[in-house]
């Protein structure tokens, strides 16, 4: 066994859970390639919150069977290893392994027996940050899970199923992350979290905690659920400098009857309530959001509503998409399941708002100096790519070499900004 390809799919979450499977397998004496066709070992981390990412696995699956060396090991880790279960491999009868997203650290265990079958879809709480060797390879940013899971349940979500409900992680643990990203070059750490602001052992003191760290630049957090939002955490956003003026706070829906479909009890007075106080912390602040559209029984007023409260927020970097029904969820046995072509009408509109709150803030910022991530090189390896305090893409002449760098925004479209670096 000598190299191993890994492909992740799907949310930060995974992406943190990628780069620790990559880091037990360098420590493993592997060797990571992009080439799947001369990789000893291939493993897909999967996401399942939406019907298509299932699909689009499954189809990588059999493309993989068909180009993989012989004796190449290949299986799938995460959500949807989970949903599906033993399910893979009547699917895909040539795989080797399956293992859920809090039972990749048994991954090893395949590469010790390569003639057997490893299935493993247990929720076993925190027990893989304490089996996993940490990150080792540099990195400007870090992203570190304080906690799994979810025990909101809301009616469309494969969460609870997958990841199982809600564990937080001990505080010392995390810190004792932070403490290693900064070793290996983080200056921005971005805690995250199905619930973040949930984190039972308290998100304000995590970040203050983190923030005495002189080397640590930037910090973020993400996603956040509306009733979580505590009064420590938005007077965060009025003292800490460190603490990035952004926020992602998914509303899903702008219709009250929705919401209660969907198991989110909040009122809109509470939510708008929260960005009231929000932007009065940090005048500066921009939100961004999730919505799904087409929702069991969302009728056209139920949809204008969500518009509606897009243009009174002014979400920008939000996502949306269209209801997919998933397994284990509430949902998707509800009547009054909406036609496809309405689904379609429906992102279709609600994209052009977004793009346009977000195109318009985009060219807000131009003439602005910001406070910017380098990310790395595009692949032209002309420009350099940066991060905004937003979550902006900026590109920039290939030029400098700090990690944050002070850019002056020169342009703008409706997804990146371009500037000049600043010199001091």
């Amino acid at each position: 066994m000598k190299t191993f390809y890994i492909k992740t799919f799907g949310c930060q979450m995974n992406v943190y859970d990628g780069q620790r499977i990559d880091a037990m397998l360098r420590a493993r004496g592997l060797t990571p390639t992009d080439d799947v066709s001369v990789a000893d070992l291939i493993v897909l981390n999967t996401c399942a919150v939406r019907e298509k990412a299932s699909n689009k696995v499954f189809s990588e699956l059999g493309r993989i069977r068909d180009h993989k060396k012989p004796d190449a090991l290949f299986g799938i880790v995460g959500c949807v290893a989970k949903e599906e279960g033993a399910n893979s491999f009547r699917r895909i009868p040539e795989l080797n392994f399956v293992l859920g997203p809090q039972s990749y650290h048994k991954l090893p265990e395949i590469l010790e027996n390569p003639d057997a079958r490893l299935l493993n879809v247990d929720l076993s709480g925190l027990e893989k940050f304490d089996s996993l060797p940490p990150v080792s390879e540099s990195s400007v940013l870090a992203y570190i899970p304080i906690q799994e899971g979810c025990d909101h349940c809301c009616t469309y979500c494969i969460v609870p199923f997958t990841r199982g409900r809600e564990i937080s992680r001990p505080f010392d643990d995390v810190m004792n992350d932070v403490y290693a990203a900064t070793e290996n070059g983080a200056v921005e750490i971005c805690f995250l979290g199905q619930n973040v602001n949930g984190y039972k052992n308290s998100l304000a003191k995590l970040i203050t905690e983190t923030a005495k760290l002189p080397t640590i630049r930037r910090i973020r957090f993400t996603s956040s659920y509306p009733t979580e939002m505590s009064d420590d955490l938005i007077e965060m956003f009025a003292t800490q400098p460190k603490l990035l003026p952004f926020l992602n706070m998914p509303i899903q829906s702008g219709s009250p009857n929705v919401l209660t479909r969907m198991n989110r009890p909040y009122l809109l007075d509470l939510y708008l309530n929260i960005i009231d106080r929000l932007r009065a912390a940090r005048p500066d602040i921009q939100i961004s959001s999730d919505f799904i559209v087409g929702f069991p029984g969302e009728t056209d007023s139920d949809f204008q509503q969500t518009m509606e409260i897009a243009r009174r927020v002014k979400y920008i970097n939000s996502y949306s998409f269209k209801y997919s029904p998933r397994p284990h969820t509430g949902a998707a046995l509800m009547p009054g399941q909406v036609p496809e072509n309405i689904k379609k009408q429906r992102l279709a509109a609600l994209d052009g708002l977004l793009t346009e709150i977000n195109r318009e803030f985009n060219e807000s910022c131009i003439g602005k100096t910001m406070a910017c991530l380098i990310e790395g090189p595009d692949k032209t390896g002309k420009y350099l790519l940066a991060r905004s305090p937003y979550m902006q893409q900026v590109i920039i002449p290939n030029e400098s070499s700090d990690k944050i760098q002070n850019i002056e925004i020169t342009a703008a479209n409706k997804c990146s900004l371009r500037g000049k670096v600043l010199k001091n």
